[in-house]
């Protein structure tokens, strides 16, 4: 069974902001890598502090911030942005 992946409006506007080729890079990692992975958290790290319900996926110099729903087997992605920027 695969996971489905949904974007909140703020991550759908960040993700719109990046240029076209991290654009496809992120939906090639999450539609090959992710999507069909029994249990994406094996991917992902736990982010620490008052955040541990969410993850974090490594694309390049990217990070994809998400929140994984083992129940439902959906992942929300949160926020998407450079790694200088994301944790700010």
């Amino acid at each position: 069974m695969t996971w489905a992946v949904s974007f909140t409006k703020s991550a759908r506007k960040q993700f719109s902001k990046l240029n076209p080729t991290d654009r496809s890079r992120v939906l090639k990692f999450l539609h090959e890598r992710v999507v069909p992975h029994p249990d994406p958290r094996l991917l992902a790290k736990r982010l620490q502090g008052k955040t541990e319900e969410l993850w974090r996926f490594r694309v390049g110099d990217l990070r994809i911030i998400v929140q994984i729903s083992e129940g439902l087997m959906t992942i929300v992605v949160i926020e998407i942005g450079h790694r200088r920027e994301i944790y700010r």
